[in-house]
Order: C-alpha cells, then sequence, then structure tokens
C-alpha cells in the first residue's frame, strides 16, 4: 500500500505481550491487553519502546538519504545566523540571536536613546553598539539531551532577570536570578516550578506557580529575593481540581493578576504591583460558564477595569467599570459594565491589550484573525472614553495577524505581526493614530524563494449534517488539479485552538515535490466563534473526525488530490482525530501521522489521578460519573474501536518525558493494531527518550525529526523523493 520497498524476512515487527486487564465501568466490560505498557519504568516495557524504534528505523531505512536531503534543504533555506527585531524597555533594546551551529538562541541588549522608538539597524553577526548578552540558552543547555528556557522576566528597572529551565522534557521549571548590572547569578533558586516568574513592582518579589501530582498549575507563591525559598509564602491555593491557575500583570504593569480557569468558567483575582504583600481580590466570583479576563486603562486620569466576557455573550463582549471600587468590592455582573466592543455573533473576541492612548482588540472571522484599535478619549463620555473601533487591513486572501512584542505602556508606535501560507511572517511598528506601518522585517527564505511561485486558497466542504467546513489550501502555482498530486491534510479540533495561515520553510519541501497542503478547520477549533467549538466537543465530539473525513473527500473532489495519495497529520488532540478518521474511514487515506496522539482517551479521563484528566472532562465530558458519556466516548475513542480491516499505513511518534499525552497512549494503540488490523501497511511507533510533549529541543534535532516524518510522508504518499 505504500512505496516501502520490501523487506528480509527478518525484519518482524515487536510483538507486545498480551496481559489482560478487565476495565469495568457502568455495566460494561472491556478487555485490554496492553494497558500493562503504562508502567514506564517497566523494563520490559522501555524494552518494547526500544524494539519498536529499532524497527521503525529499518523500515525507514531506505529514507536515510531522502531524511538527509530534507534536513539539507531546510537548513539551506534558513538564515542560520539571524536576529529578531529589538524591542524597547526602558532604556534598553533587547533582541535575540541565533548563531549557525548553535542550536539555541542568545538574548542581549544595547543602550536606548530615549526619544528614538525606531529600532537600532542590528545586523546578524555583527554586534550592536553597547550590545552585551544576558542569557545564552547554548550555555545553559550544554550538557543535556533536553533544554527549554521558560521564564525571562525582567524587573522594571531592568536590572535583574528572572529565568527558568527545564532539562528534562517533564515541564517543571527552576527559576534563577541573574544581576544584569553585573552578570553575578544570585543564590536564589526555586526548583519546580510551572515555569513563569512575575516580578512585583520595585523587583522585591517574585511570583510563580507549582503543579499538584496531576500535572495541574494549583498554587501561586510569593519570594523575597535573597531568602531562602522555604520562606516562599502560598498566597494562592486552587482547590478546585478543574481550575488551573497562574499569575501576571497587566500591561500598564501596574497590578497584579491571578487568573483561575477551568475549561468553562474562570475567576480573576488584583492587588497592586506596588503592594506585593498585600491581599489579592477578587474582580468576579466565578459562576460556571461564565469566562473573563480583565486589563488596566487609564481614561481621564482615572483607572477603568475593562472586562472581556462572555456572560450572555456567546462570542465574548468588552465592557468597563471604574476600577478603584473593585479592590474593596467584587463585582455583582459582567453585564453591568459600560460596553466598549458590543457582542456581535460570528465575531469571535479572544483578547485585549491595553497601552496609555489606545485599545488593541483581537479577534476573529470567517476564519481568519483580526485586528482593530480603539483610541483612548476622555471626551467621548457617551462612549466611556473609547473611540470607534477601526479595523487594520491585510491585503490577502488568507493571512495570520496579531499584536507583536511590545514591553512599554507608553509608546507611539505599536508593534505587530502578520504573515500567511505563502507570505513569510512579518514584523510592523503601527502608528495607531495614522495607521501608517513601518516594516522592521520580513522573515528571509533563502534559496531563491517567491511567493508567487506558490497559491492559497480557502475552500469550504460540505460535512455529513450539512455544515460548512472550512479548509485552507496551499500549492505551488503550477501544480495539477486533476487528482494526480500526493497531498497532506492536517486537522486539530479541540479546545478552541486554531490553526491558523502561516509560512513553513520545512513545508516547501513537500510543496516542491508536487505536494498540496491543506488545513481541515473542523469544529472543535475555535476558527469560526464559539459555537464552532461547541459543535465539536462533548457529545457533539464526532463531528470533529465526521468534518475532517468530509474535508478529505473534499479534497479529491475538487481534483487537489486522490484518496491513494492523501496523508493525514495530527498531533496531541488532533492525534485523537487521526486515530479516529483511521476508525472511522480507512479508505479516505494513505497514511496517517499522529504526533503524542491522544488515542487512549477513554482510559485516561476515567482515571482522575492521571495528569490533566478532571480539567479535561469540561471538554470531553466525565465518563467515570455518567454512563451516557462513558457510552458516547468508547463509541469514537480509537484504541477501542480498532477493528480487524485494512488499514492506512500509520506513523505514531511520541516522547517518553511527555506529561500531557503518556507515551503508553501510543504504544498500546500501536499494539492493538498490529494484533487486530488486516492488511500490509507499515504500522510505525516511534518514541524520543529524552523529550516531552513538545518533541525534542534544539533547532537542528527539530529539524532532523520534521525531516524524518516528511521523508515518511513523502514515501507513503508515493511522491517522487
Amino acid at each position: 500500500m505504500t512505496g516501502t520497498p520490501d523487506l528480509p524476512s527478518v525484519v518482524a515487527p515487536p510483538v507486545a505481550d498480551v496481559r489482560p486487564t478487565v476495565r469495568r465501568f457502568h455495566g460494561d466490560e472491556f478487555t485490554d491487553d496492553y494497558e500493562w505498557l503504562r508502567d514506564v519504568e517497566d523494563p520490559d516495557v522501555l524494552a518494547l519502546l526500544e524494539a519498536e524504534n529499532a524497527y521503525t528505523e529499518a523500515r525507514t531505512a531506505h529514507l536515510a538519504d531522502l531524511r538527509e536531503t530534507i534536513f539539507g534543504e531546510i537548513k539551506a533555506r534558513t538564515r542560520e545566523t539571524d536576529l529578531s527585531v529589538p524591542v524597547r524597555h526602558g532604556d534598553w533594546w533587547y533582541l535575540t540571536r541565533t548563531v549557525e551551529g548553535l542550536s539555541y538562541a542568545i538574548r542581549s541588549r544595547c543602550p536606548a536613546t530615549p526619544a528614538d522608538w525606531t529600532p537600532p539597524a542590528v545586523e546578524a553577526g555583527v554586534e550592536a553598539p553597547g550590545e552585551h548578552v544576558l542569557l545564552d540558552s547554548n550555555v545553559l543547555a550544554d550538557g543535556h539531551e533536553f533544554f527549554s528556557l521558560g521564564a525571562f522576566s525582567l524587573t522594571d528597572d531592568d536590572a535583574m532577570l528572572a529565568y527558568s529551565t527545564d532539562t528534562t522534557g517533564d515541564e517543571r521549571y527552576t527559576i534563577r536570578f541573574r544581576d544584569l548590572r553585573t552578570g553575578e547569578e544570585l543564590a536564589d533558586e526555586i526548583p519546580g516550578t510551572s515555569g513563569g516568574a512575575t516580578w512585583s513592582a520595585g523587583g522585591t518579589h517574585v511570583f510563580y506557580t507549582t503543579v499538584d501530582d496531576a500535572w495541574r498549575p494549583h498554587r501561586v507563591w510569593r519570594h523575597r529575593l535573597g531568602t531562602p525559598v522555604s520562606d516562599d509564602v502560598l498566597v494562592h491555593e486552587e482547590t478546585d481540581e478543574r481550575f488551573f491557575t497562574g499569575i501576571g500583570r497587566t500591561q500598564s504593569e501596574k497590578y497584579l493578576v491571578i487568573v483561575a480557569s477551568s475549561k468553562v468558567t474562570s475567576e480573576t483575582r488584583l492587588l497592586p504591583a506596588d503592594d506585593p504583600e498585600g491581599d489579592f481580590r477578587v474582580v468576579l466570583p466565578r459562576a460556571t460558564g461564565v469566562e473573563y479576563s480583565v486589563e488596566h486603562a487609564i481614561v481621564g486620569g482615572q483607572d477603568v477595569l475593562l472586562l472581556l466576557h462572555n456572560d450572555g455573550a456567546a462570542d465574548f463582549e468588552l465592557v468597563a467599570f471604574d476600577l478603584e471600587p473593585v479592590l474593596t468590592t467584587p463585582l455583582s455582573s459582567a453585564r453591568d459594565g459600560r460596553v466598549v466592543v458590543a457582542a456581535d455573533p460570528g465575531m469571535r473576541l479572544e483578547d485585549v491589550d491595553v497601552f496609555a492612548r489606545h485599545l488593541f482588540v483581537s479577534y476573529r472571522r470567517a476564519a481568519l484573525t483580526r485586528l482593530g484599535v480603539l483610541k483612548i478619549d476622555a471626551e467621548r463620555t457617551e462612549t466611556g472614553g473609547f473611540g470607534e473601533m477601526r479595523e487594520v487591513d491585510f491585503d490577502e486572501e488568507l493571512f495570520s495577524c496579531g499584536l507583536g512584542a511590545n514591553a512599554e505602556w507608553d509608546q507611539p508606535l505599536i508593534r505587530i505581526g502578520v504573515g500567511s501560507f505563502v507570505t513569510p511572517s512579518s514584523v510592523l511598528d503601527l502608528d495607531p493614530d495614522t495607521f501608517e506601518t513601518h516594516l522592521r522585517k520580513q522573515a528571509e527564505v533563502l534559496g531563491g524563494y517567491d511567493p508567487a511561485d506558490y497559491v492559497q486558497h480557502r475552500s469550504w466542504a460540505t460535512a455529513d449534517d450539512g455544515t460548512r467546513v472550512p479548509v485552507s489550501v496551499v500549492a505551488r502555482a503550477d501544480t495539477p488539479r486533476d487528482g494526480t498530486a500526493p497531498a497532506l491534510l492536517y486537522g486539530y479540533g479541540a479546545y478552541e485552538i486554531s490553526i491558523d495561515p502561516g509560512m513553513s520553510v520545512a513545508r516547501l519541501s513537500l510543496l516542491d515535490r508536487g505536494f498540496v497542503f491543506a488545513v481541515a478547520h473542523v469544529r472543535g477549533g475555535g476558527e469560526m466563534g464559539r459555537a464552532w467549538y461547541d459543535g465539536g466537543k462533548m457529545a457533539q465530539k464526532r463531528n470533529s473526525f465526521t468534518d475532517f473525513v468530509a474535508a478529505a473527500h473534499h479534497l479529491v473532489d475538487e481534483g487537489w488530490t486522490s484518496h491513494d495519495r492523501l496523508v493525514a497529520e495530527g498531533g496531541s488532540a488532533g492525534g485523537l482525530l487521526m486515530g479516529a478518521v483511521a476508525n472511522l474511514a480507512p479508505d479516505a487515506f494513505r497514511g496517517v501521522l499522529a504526533a503524542v496522539p491522544f488515542v487512549d482517551a477513554l482510559t485516561t479521563i476515567l482515571d482522575p489521578s492521571m495528569p490533566l484528566t478532571v480539567i479535561e472532562w469540561d471538554e470531553w465530558g466525565d465518563p467515570l460519573h455518567d454512563p451516557e458519556v462513558y457510552a458516547y466516548m468508547k463509541s469514537y475513542t480509537p484504541y477501542e474501536n480498532v477493528q480487524a480491516r485494512p488499514y492506512p499505513a500509520i506513523l505514531a511518534v511520541t516522547s517518553l518525558q511527555d506529561t500531557r499525552v503518556s507515551v503508553v497512549e501510543p504504544a498500546k494503540w500501536v499494539a492493538r493494531l498490529r494484533a487486530t488490523a488486516t492488511g500490509d501497511a507499515p504500522i510505525l511507533l516511534k518514541t524520543e527518550m529524552h523529550a516531552g510533549h513538545g518533541g525534542v529541543s534544539g533547532r537542528y534535532d527539530s529539524w532532523r525529526e520534521r525531516a524524518f516524518e516528511l521523508a515518511w510522508i513523502i514515501d507513503t504518499a508515493a511522491a517522487p523523493g
């Protein structure tokens, strides 16, 4: 079924031992032959994973040259020695550099001229006047097989840096502190944190979060610089297992904000940032189904609380309150606020960023991101001191836009970003009064890349229930529309996460080999507003799967590809999508690539002791206590529904240290597929033994990993290498 050549008979797939256990819930019994694989400290489990890696390597050995070629293509198209556009904070311009041959970024700064908001003309590989390195992740990563930088947080006066690192992939970070005036590393060290670090005004205290045994951030702590960690003070503990908690500051830096949120409900607490040992005050008590976020504005010299909420406004509305009273008495209802941006069905308000003289509202309409600007004008009393919203225009059919890195409250130019499937991402500075833009940088694609050689297109598939499903398509302009082109169809469809247009250097290795790349914006994502999300979760989860299959058929019907040249890809919750569509419509795909796939979802969500389970009940339902939810989930979860039928070629990739989707899920799924499926399509499992949910760290290792996957996709679709 694939282009894989015949292999010697000695290359046989590993066979997992059958060690049956019986799962009993709500009068139902399910015999699970492979639950024993959950114990990743069992030598037998580790031996099986290593055997699977060896088998995958043997079955893909013929792709070694192609993998190396693709890695070389990615490398050749990438400006390896590069830098970011400098960002102004206080008296400094901050920038990030990459250097050819080094895997990780280097962060530095150079002095700013007080009145000059034009970023300095810094060159790649050339040190700017007065520039000095603040943090070199290559040095921090030395000696570790995995490295991730979490926090990079500056005090208001730019004197101190709090940063955090993870060197195993389990997403538990150690916070450290560096005096940027001297380069000295402080003795303070806080292990086992969630990664973030938020300074108080004055830089005397830092706030951070820790996780419980289920990997849920549930406690907020206060650390006074220069004191033992054992003296740190617990300032908030979230006891409801459905809620995560975190801490940050308003964009004005005037208030500290603690946010506790489940999938459907949120609650926020405020504290003046210059009173770090004070008591946080609840803004609006939590009410099931009401989500909100807050920001701070100053209108006519008065503090104003901006509240973005969905109480009676499914796609959210932005309202304003006088802030001072909230510090003593919580609000009784979000609906009591002065309307700044009214709710508009089909226009999903997602975020608000506040500056001294303007508000920026991020929203989406018709499955595309949008950016609106409102002027703060105290004279406009009829609108509460805010002008009419004006949308920033971008001249492409498909695009992604949003706020960029803005570190100052009062700045004349606002950093924004825009890009598309065919246009490399651009960094612009926008004058919010005149809407004049200044292009600061466009990502460079080496090797003669010309956007005119490619086309992007929005199409609409028709789902089983008649719903129109957006499908984004990108290909070379000369790609034939006669069904002969190979294609990759990507999907996610959960948590209201949207898959927006974006340029990918690695993807060019597919497009230039004649591939069509498409994204199925299935229900369960956020592309079309809150109703779109609700239509693909809980008891409507099947819509995500049938939407994806409809998109696959649509690509074929439009002549973009044929089913025997179409590969599907998705990761995490999108990996559940992959497993489900492989069961639902195996003939629709030549191959399925499932990354860190959530394919044993029912087993996981039945066990509240497992990481992140309880909070997931608001996304999938609670099968532990509700027999109808149990039956519905069992009807679609990939592991339970593997059948004795031919399957497309399958490649599952996972990581041993993944705390979000355990390696046991793809391991069990592959074992059951091998034991049950008919046909001769290869079923492969590849496990990174030193990585977490995001895969390997370091850009070169990441490129090699993607080259491995792309070579498999090309081979599976029988495309020219």
